[in-house]
């Protein structure tokens, strides 16, 4: 049995998840966070019988009843002090939560592997986005230029998302994106060339009507490839993706980024 600290469990996508652990045989949340409803039990909030654990305002006060895994799935003001403070604790982290700097993963890296812990963090725990990574890891390997589109609804604060952020790094690690023209040649407005994250150019679309999408366009002479996912307004695309990272986290030592980390792709 594999015991679970839920941070953000009375979200959009954290309802969810916990309403699906609650059906998992070999998992049990014990501890739940939400500022909204602490002090309820959050069976009662989410209208799940199986569901026991006490919901807590902060991070800290629901670490301390001892979990072998911590999810993060609340604000990217709060991500990066919950999964060090669980860390502290003694658990392995599975992060879902967007907007944490390339500097915050150094640090949140160094701890994890001060502690002999495993961090697990997906920009999107969606099937569909697993496969767009890779595809673009594909590509990148035969066409050296592309720039990535990142679209999310208007309230989404972070930007880029972490699906972009994450799907940067994985292209960095073939190569940089060449600029024909490099941005300091950019007669204009630089902003509107996008910003660059780990040798890639992103631009990020807010607006109503979007849930999240991620689009990789590679460009050569005659010819371009789109690569692009689609979110639907459900959470339930991203449940399974985050079931399996808590499994797979406890196998893990120091930060793993996206999950075909522990995927046989």
């Amino acid at each position: 049995m594999i015991t679970v600290c839920l941070a953000g469990a009375t979200g959009w996508a954290g309802s969810e998840l916990a309403r699906s652990i609650a059906k998992e045989p070999d998992l049990s949340l014990v501890t739940a966070v939400s500022r909204r409803h602490a002090g309820s039990t959050l069976g009662d909030v989410l209208a799940e019988p199986k569901l026991h654990a006490p919901i807590f305002f902060s991070a800290a006060e629901a670490l301390t009843t001892p979990c072998q895994v911590f999810v993060e799935y609340t604000k990217p003001e709060s991500a990066k002090s919950n999964i060090l403070a669980a860390i502290d604790r003694g658990a392995h982290v599975v992060v879902g939560t967007s907007g944490l700097s390339e500097d915050d993963y150094r640090e949140i890296d160094k701890a994890a592997r001060d502690n002999n812990r495993g961090v697990l963090a997906c920009g999107n725990f969606a099937l569909t986005v697993v496969l767009l990574q890779k595809f673009s890891e594909m590509a990148a390997k035969y066409i050296s230029q592309w720039e990535v589109i990142d679209y999310a609804h208007d309230d989404k604060v972070d930007a880029p998302s972490g699906t972009a952020r994450e799907l940067a790094v994985k292209l960095s690690k073939v190569r940089s994106s060449k600029l024909t023209v490099p941005l300091d040649r950019t007669v204009g407005l630089k902003e509107t060339r996008g910003g660059t994250v780990s040798g890639t150019q992103i631009h990020s679309i807010r607006l109503p009507g979007f849930v999240i999408s991620a689009e990789v366009i590679f460009g050569m002479p005659d010819q371009k490839l789109t690569i692009r996912h689609d979110a639907g307004n459900s959470a339930r695309p991203y449940v399974d993706g985050a079931l399996l990272a808590i499994r797979k986290v406890t196998t893990l030592v120091g930060v793993h980024r996206g999950l075909d980390s522990v995927l046989e792709l």
